[in-house]
This record gives structure tokens, sequence and C-alpha cells, in this order.
């Protein structure tokens, strides 16, 4: 064996320890072999481009946060001065409450900090007695300084943030309980829940409520032709009003909404049609046909416009929605039958959310429809 033999393979025998023991030569060429050409630079370039807008245009501090003036006026006056209470936002999802107390979060400890300072758990995911007994109480133990590295005060307390924390069991909430009794010298929490009723009383007691509501037609609109403007979008207006009634007051769908639609239609005008397909909302025209198979007092009319719409691949589910809408605003039925019919309508929702048969739920019913419609009326 000559000199080069017996130093390659002494280099492979350095390589393969250094793989067992973790990788460092690897971790070293893999730096060696970093993309260093103008195309890799600008492939990264393009990949931090498109992130998501929802993530792109979340509120970075506290006055950017739409509609929510109660909420924001509190939380300005706690940053002034330093202190904060224990937080409970309830309200319908899409409204804002993870993304102002991460704005909070960020105006009160720094972009430096905040890694250090909050903990967010998504209780959805971890939500058992577990998690509370050992990620919470071990992050709220820990005493946090009073200065940030650069020599500046920052508030001496660190925050945990639970979102979804209506999906916690109880044994985890009681647990909870203890723990924010005990650890109010270091630790601040913000519970973030869609129902405060499915939080138990001890823990809403300890907490400041808040309540978020929808946003608004306005404010959805002005936010929407905000990012339109800044994406170089071209959004009609008929599109712009399907957005925010498709959205229902929820600001994160309507700007996934709109994101997806920018990208099925590439440098044109977005439409109402193109809004309607990417939310799976049933045209008019199909809702008006399925009322017209009612008035026609035929099961076989009616099974075959059921059947069409099932084939078409809609939604039972958003089929009811609309219809509810209909039904609510048809003058030629009375209160009595409207009541019948949105009964059977709540039924009908009970049985698809249970894994019934959308067609045979459908067809019971706009069966009723069809007899309420015809016969009561003679």
């Amino acid at each position: 064996m000559n000199y080069g033999d017996r130093q390659n393979n002494k280099k492979k025998y350095l390589t393969m320890q250094a793989f067992l023991k973790g990788g460092s030569t690897f971790s070293k060429n893999k730096e060696k072999t970093a993309p260093t050409t103008s195309k890799d630079a600008k492939d990264l370039k393009e990949t931090k481009k498109h992130i998501p807008w929802v993530e792109k245009y979340r509120p970075r501090c506290v006055d950017d946060v739409a509609h929510q003036e109660e909420v924001v006026s509190v939380l300005k006056k706690s940053l002034e001065g330093e202190d904060l209470p224990n937080l409970l936002f309830y309200g319908p999802p899409g409204t804002g409450k993870t993304s102002t107390i991460l704005a909070a979060s960020r105006e009160l400890f720094g972009a430096d900090l905040v890694k250090q300072r909050v903990l967010e758990l998504n209780a959805s995911d971890e939500r058992g007695i577990d998690v509370v007994r050992k990620k919470v109480k071990n992050f709220s133990q820990l005493t946090a300084s009073g200065t940030r590295p650069n020599g500046k005060p920052c508030p001496p307390f660190k925050i945990v943030i639970l979102d979804e924390s209506d999906s916690m069991t109880r044994p985890a909430q009681a647990a909870l309980r203890r723990t924010m009794e005990k650890q109010t010298k270091t630790t601040r929490f913000c519970l973030i829940c869609n129902y405060v009723s499915r939080i138990i009383e001890p823990i809403a007691s300890r907490c400041a409520k808040f309540r978020f509501m929808p946003l608004s037609v306005k404010t959805l609109g002005d936010r929407l032709k905000m990012i339109c403007e800044k994406e170089n979008i071209q959004c009609s207006e008929e599109a712009m009003t399907a957005l925010i009634d498709t959205s229902g007051g929820d600001m994160r769908k309507a700007i996934t909404y709109l994101q997806s639609a920018s990208r099925l239609k590439v440098d044109e005008e977005i439409t109402k049609t193109d809004i309607f397909e990417i939310a799976g909302v049933i045209l008019d025209e199909v809702i008006d046909q399925l009322i017209k198979a009612c008035h026609s007092d035929s099961y076989e009319k009616l099974g075959t416009c059921v059947k069409d719409i099932i084939c078409d691949g809609h939604s039972a589910m958003q089929l009811i929605t609309q219809l509810h809408d209909k039904i609510v605003q048809m003058e030629e039925l009375d209160d009595k039958q409207k009541s019948i019919i949105c009964e059977k309508l709540a039924i009908v929702d009970k049985c698809l959310m249970d894994g019934a048969d959308e067609f045979l739920q459908i067809m019971a019913l706009t069966g009723v429809m069809m007899q309420q419609i015809c016969h009561e009326q003679k």
C-alpha cells in the first residue's frame, strides 16, 4: 500500500468517525458547498418572496391591528407602563387574536428577545395535563431579567400564549390554574379561544377578557385593497364584494382567497366567478334551479337536480347554508312554513356532521321544502 492510499484510508476513517459523532465534518463540507452562484441566490430570493400573504401582512405592532379599538387602547396603556395582566382573547377565527398578542410581545421585548421570552403553544395539538405540568410549568418558573442585551430596560416577565385553549381538557385547565396563581411574578398568560364558555370559570376570573368582533366590511375592504396595490393585482369591485361576503368577517380567509385567485389569474383581472370557485360557493343559478325543482312537485325532477349538484362536486354543507339564506328571504312562504323547513335543515346539518350520506340528506331536506311549497299552500 503506497502513501497516497494510506492517506485516503485515513481520511475515510476520520470522516466515518465524524459521522458517528454528529457529522461535524459533513457540516463543514456543507458550508463549503453552500450555494454561491447568482442563480442559487436568485432562487433563494424567490423562495423568501413567495411566503403566505397572511404572514407577510400580519400586524407588526399593536397600532396595526384592525377594528379592535378597545383591545388596542388597553394594550397600549399596558405597554406604556410595562405592566400586563393575564389575558383571555375570544371571538371568531381570523379577527386578529393571535396577531395582537404577538405584536404586543414584539413591542414589549423587541425582536431579539421575543423567542426567549415568549412560549407559544397550540392547545389543539398539545392540550394534555402533561404539557401544562412539564412545558408550561418549567418555562414559567424561569426568572427573567429586566434589561435587554443592549442595556435597555424591558419587562421582567415572560409570556405564555395558549392558542385554541378552548380545546384543552378540563384537568389540564385545572392544572394551569395553579400555575397561573404561583408564577404571577415571572410569567403572564394569554389564552386565545373561539368559545369562552369552554374555559373553566377559575381561569376566566383570573384573566382580563377581551372580545374580538368580526371585522366590518369597510375594514376588510381597506386591507384587501392595500394588499392589491402592493402586489399589483387587478381585482374588480364585484370580486372584492364577493371576497368580503364569502369570508364572513374572517381576514385570514379573505387574504388566503385573494392570494389563491392571484395565482390562478396571473396578470389578469380577478372576477366574481373566480372567487366563488376558490371559496367553493355554489352559484345562485344552481340554487334557483333547485328551488324551481321543488316547485315542480315531482320527486323525479328533484332527484335529478340534487344528483347533478352532488356530481358537480358541490359541498352539501355549503348547499344547506346557501339554501337557508334563500328560504329566509322567500316571500311566498309564511313564518310557520319557514320554521318547519329550518327545523329540518338543522336535523340534516347534524346528520351530515355525523357522516350521513349527502344525497339522501339533501333529498330529505328538499322533500320537506317541496311539501311546504306545493301542498301547504293548496
